[in-house]
């Protein structure tokens, strides 16, 4: 790969003209009466998932580490005493005592935890100390310059100071160190670098990458598998809590899936500078990179560039006519947008991949212009997963609505002429009226809550808030785009935008499908970041199906129906087009408007097939259309389009599952997740009864308790399908690793094992010796399906 990181164009090696397309295809090879030769068909995809995850520590502000090191630290004293001397407003230290001083549930979300480092064996003792260093590829280097952040002195003993993330790591790693054999050894050795923490949340890929079968569809492989590296985790956890003795001391670790920064950390985020929210939640890095001091300053110069992006979207809202005067509410200087959590689902080519990396293949060159327009193609389609398989239900109060505020980074990924246009949308949907006209918030935050609750605004309710809330596709420039089929092309992008202060050149492009390079990822393919929460892991299963029935289709639609790139332009009005139907999806907005003479040939396409559309009174040239319709519009094209590929995919019920979560939103995530979250409220029916501090709070409470619940005992089932097989021979194992059959099941019958195993995970009644033996089982399942997917 050519390094893009010069400024001359011609040394940097950035072509300034793409391969044809159809040279590119001739090199592939698919036989275009043939779709079974197409890439992501049936054996050809192999598939994996990299998932965030939230964490949090039960205990009392006393025990627990997160509120104590604030107390402790030395910015809490000089607030204190800047108050005391008149030269801060009392407000700040009452706010940031507030925080502290909520007791009600005792939960500190991304708190860290800290134990006697005694409690430790040897081998976790030696994972740790080379975590340590400056450079794990030098055994002779000198320890982090921040070592000593992580060791404190306490009750006559060294203790450890970790963020949840790498105690996983360090859990699993001295469940290595018991001396089970060598079978359970080796696995858990593998596994250890697929625990990482360079953002605030846990981040965990997949423990092998899964392939897809001959009919069907890859996504149950790829539930099954995050599945049961969800349920290791927990009981990596559980393991934690009971041998490193923090239950005892007053901590205990939680972890759980959740899409949106915690409610008290967004509030503590209003009441800290930026350097000590950094303090408190950027991760240290510990696993993962040969130099972690190098990935956490790179961390946290993120945190700074998307604060300040934040800050610069203020000045996009003015310039497009949305901020009409100076009446606004400046964002934190302090960023929580890398504290959401999705998932990542990343689909490879065998054939890809194997071009890729063949003499007289696939190039570079050739690989960057099949990819940008196969991304194009699927970029239409993203508007059927949004809140369908995948949602962050948030509400928001009146007080809430301030456009500064609530559009988040759509300034930076949005024309003026889209952005207008959901605004305008967006506020007639959440229906704050007063006498027939959309009130907005006015500035300070009392008087807009007067006023809201005097008036009955009650805000909005959004389906899907984590993809307004972070960055998930920056638009591209005038002079460069991000898929126009040239190699380097991102790098001049992220040029553009470093010098416009809306990126920084050094950090990797945000994009919603993003192509993974057989250079840099050793495969070819693309990953999908617009996924989350899901409900369950079915709803991943048929999401990943519905994402690999996409990426074949855009290969037929290059192949055999001659699609080009000069048919969907790459301008940043036609990407802002087709993205600004994605986002208003997930605000939930009824209805888009697109110009009539688009020069996206492929939207007009999905267009012909859009039923209740007309001229738009208020936009003239411009086509008014239906979200709702133009989803099924698009289930429509991929009956017609797609009718062989579903057939030799064995997509069947893949398709109508979709057709029955469109026709009815019980069926949806969204549908799900609602549901689920309002259960506890018995008189009050839907979400714009509740404010949003009642809703978000209990949304939190849902996915920590309920719904992880829900998705341990899915977990389980996958994992009962593992000791079946085990138990009866079907996955092979030595005599040595059949004792631990024998203790999971203790004289019991397997059966009977299984289901009291069951309950004890799924309410937390889980000691020490009970998850040492369920993650040595789960080791050996891995162990043989890593092999069998080779």
């Amino acid at each position: 790969m050519n390094a893009l990181y010069e400024s001359d164009r011609q040394s940097a090696g950035i072509q300034n003209s793409a391969p044809e397309l159809d040279e590119c295809l001739r090199i592939l090879e698919c036989n275009p009466d043939d779709l079974s030769s197409l890439p992501y068909v049936n054996r050809d995809v192999t598939a994996g998932t990299e998932n965030e995850m939230q964490v949090a520590v039960k205990g009392s502000r006393e025990k627990v580490d997160l509120p104590r090191t604030i107390l402790e630290s030395t910015y809490y004293a000089n607030m204190k005493r800047r108050t005391r001397s008149g030269d801060t407003p009392r407000a700040g230290i009452r706010s940031l005592g507030r925080y502290l001083d909520d007791h009600s549930e005792e939960i500190w979300e991304n708190s860290w935890v800290r134990f006697p480092r005694c409690l430790l064996n040897e081998y976790s003792q030696t994972i740790l100390r080379a975590d340590l260093q400056a450079d794990k590829n030098d055994p002779r280097s000198s320890l982090r310059e921040d070592a000593a952040r992580f060791t404190l002195f306490e009750n006559g003993e060294h203790w450890l100071r970790i963020p949840i993330s790498y105690l996983l790591k360090l859990s699993l790693a001295d469940i290595i160190g018991t001396e089970a054999g060598e079978a359970f050894e080796v696995t858990g050795k593998r596994l250890l670098s697929h625990f990482l923490n360079d953002n605030t949340s846990p981040e965990t890929f997949s423990f092998h990458v899964v392939h897809g079968p001959e009919r069907g569809g890859v996504g149950q492989n790829v539930a099954r598998e995050t599945a049961k590296r969800f349920l290791m985790s927990s009981l990596l956890l559980d393991y934690a809590n009971k041998k490193f003795k923090l239950e005892k001391n007053g901590q205990k670790a939680l972890l759980f899936f959740s899409p949106h920064p915690p409610i008290r950390q967004r509030m503590l985020n209003e009441n800290i500078s930026d350097a000590f929210y950094r303090e408190l939640f950027m991760s240290p890095c510990l696993s993962g990179w040969d130099k972690g001091e190098a990935k956490h300053e790179y961390m946290s110069l993120c945190h700074q560039v998307l604060s300040r992006s934040h800050l610069n979207a203020v000045m996009k809202l003015r310039e497009a006519g949305i901020i009409a005067n100076n009446l606004v509410v400046l964002p934190n200087t302090s960023n929580v947008s890398l504290a959401n959590n999705g998932t990542h689902v990343s689909l490879g080519s065998r054939r890809l991949t194997e071009l890729s990396g063949k003499f007289g293949g696939l190039t570079p060159a050739h690989e960057k212009q099949l990819g940008d327009m196969s991304a194009k193609i699927i970029e239409h389609f993203l508007p059927l997963f949004v809140g369908t398989y995948s949602a962050a239900p948030y509400r928001l109060d009146f007080e809430d609505f301030h456009p500064e505020k609530v559009l988040g980074y759509l300034p930076h990924q949005l024309d003026f002429t889209h952005l207008r246009m959901i605004w305008r949308r967006w506020k007639k949907k959440a229906k704050n009226n007063f006498f027939g006209h959309h009130l907005t918030p006015f500035g300070p935050n009392a008087f807009d809550r007067f006023i809201g609750r005097s008036f009955g605004l009650k805000g909005d309710y959004v389906p899907d808030f984590r993809l307004v809330d972070y960055p998930v596709s920056l638009l591209s420039t005038e002079a460069n785009s991000s898929q126009n089929g040239r190699l380097g092309n991102e790098q001049l992008l992220k040029n553009d935008l470093d010098s416009l202060g809306v990126f920084d050149k050094r950090m990797s492009l945000y994009q919603l499908v993003k192509l993974r390079e057989f250079a840099v990822m050793g495969f070819s393919g693309y990953e999908a970041r617009y996924y989350s929460l899901f409900y369950d892991f079915t709803d991943l299963s048929e999401a990943v199906n519905l994402q690999t029935l996409l990426g074949a289709l855009s290969y037929k639609y290059m192949v055999s129906d001659n699609w080009r790139p000069g048919d969907i332009p790459s301008t940043p009005e036609i990407e802002s087009e087709r993205r600004q139907i994605i986002f208003g999806t997930a605000l939930g907005i009824p209805t888009f408007f697109v110009h009539k003479d688009t020069g996206n040939l492929f939207l007009k396409r999905i267009l012909a097939k859009v039923k209740l559309t007309r001229s738009s009174r208020r936009y003239p040239g411009y086509l008014r259309v239906h979200n709702a319709e133009y989803r099924l519009a698009l289930v429509e094209l991929i009956l017609e389009d797609a009718k062989e590929l579903i057939e030799i995919m064995g997509l069947e019920q893949t398709l109508v599952d979709l057709k029955t979560r469109l026709k009815n939103s019980e069926y949806t995530a969204l549908g799900k997740i609602e549901h689920g979250i309002m259960g506890s409220f018995k008189k009050r029916t839907k979400p714009l009864d509740l404010t949003a501090h009642e809703f978000n709070r209990e949304a939190e409470r849902y996915y920590r308790e309920d719904l992880r619940v829900r998705h341990l005992i899915e977990s389980w089932g996958y994992f009962a399908e593992d000791l079946r097989a085990i138990v009866e021979g079907r996955i092979p194992v030595g005599l040595e690793q059949r004792d631990e059959i024998d203790r999971f099941c203790g004289g019991r019958t397997l059966d009977e094992a299984l289901e009291l195993r069951k309950k004890q995970v799924a309410s937390g009644m889980v000691d020490e010796d009970i998850a040492l033996n369920l993650v040595r089982l789960m080791l050996l399942a891995e162990r043989f399906h890593a092999k069998a997917d080779q």
